[in-house]
């Protein structure tokens, strides 16, 4: 019986095989970040970011923009390049966020790091500030030194429509001169003075504005020992959240 060839040719390869791999692999990086941006907080800013690097990638690009965990406390995700990663507080709804990372970068971009600190709490977020900075010990006026912080603080504040509460704080050590009988009375009297810098020297809208005085009955350290009364005197720069305004 004589043998009959094959009519069948072996398949040949063409070229395109490599699709298939591809397709898959991008279909789990989208994936990944799909899962990734619904298990937390990210502002368009964020998105953004993460869309850049994605794009970095898949084209084979170097660069510096990653996304980390702070596996220490659970902080939500930190996106930005080594010179740029902000610690995020965490709970922090979407508006709070954007506020405090424009903040923190204003900080750092302008090396105020060691004179203020940045905070965040129910009503929005604060630019905190040691009063020495501001004042001479048991005095609201504000020293010469002073002012060249504030004038940065007041461009800040000129990117932000939202209200602004300057609140000032003393640690508990009775006072009595001249001019002030209490803590209540010098406390006030230095939020004030702040409030008068940014509405009649830096020309703020002082409907934006109001001043409070604490005393030491908000205090943030032990106040029986001096490291503590140094961090109690202090004046807070409080940015109000919008939401925080609607509801009042």
């Amino acid at each position: 019986m004589s043998r009959r060839k094959s009519n069948i040719k072996k398949e040949e390869l063409r070229g395109d095989e490599w699709l298939a791999t591809f397709s898959d692999t991008i279909t789990l990086l989208l994936t990944f970040f799909i899962l990734l941006y619904s298990f937390s907080t990210v502002n368009q800013q964020k998105l953004q970011e993460i869309s850049t690097a994605l794009q970095m990638v898949l084209s084979g690009k170097e660069g510096n923009t990653i996304l980390e965990y702070n596996l220490n406390n659970g902080q939500q995700p930190i996106i930005g390049g080594k010179d740029t990663d902000i610690p995020i507080p965490q709970n922090m709804d979407e508006e709070k966020l954007g506020m405090y990372e424009t903040v923190k970068q204003f900080i750092d971009k302008n090396k105020l790091e060691s004179t203020v600190e940045v905070k965040e709490d129910e009503r929005g977020i604060i630019i905190q500030l040691k009063d020495n900075i501001l004042f001479d010990s048991g005095r609201a006026d504000l020293i010469e030194g002073s002012r060249g912080v504030l004038e940065k603080i007041s461009g800040l504040m000129s990117t932000f429509p939202n209200k602004i509460i300057i609140e000032g704080h003393t640690d508990n050590v009775p006072i009595k001169n001249s001019k002030y009988d209490s803590n209540w009375e010098l406390s006030t009297s230095r939020a004030v003075n702040v409030v008068r810098y940014f509405i009649e020297e830096k020309h703020q809208d002082p409907t934006r504005f109001a001043a409070a005085g604490y005393g030491e009955y908000k205090p943030i350290a032990d106040n029986s020992a001096q490291s503590g009364r140094d961090q109690n005197r202090r004046v807070n720069i409080l940015i109000v959240a919008t939401e925080k305004e609607k509801k009042k």
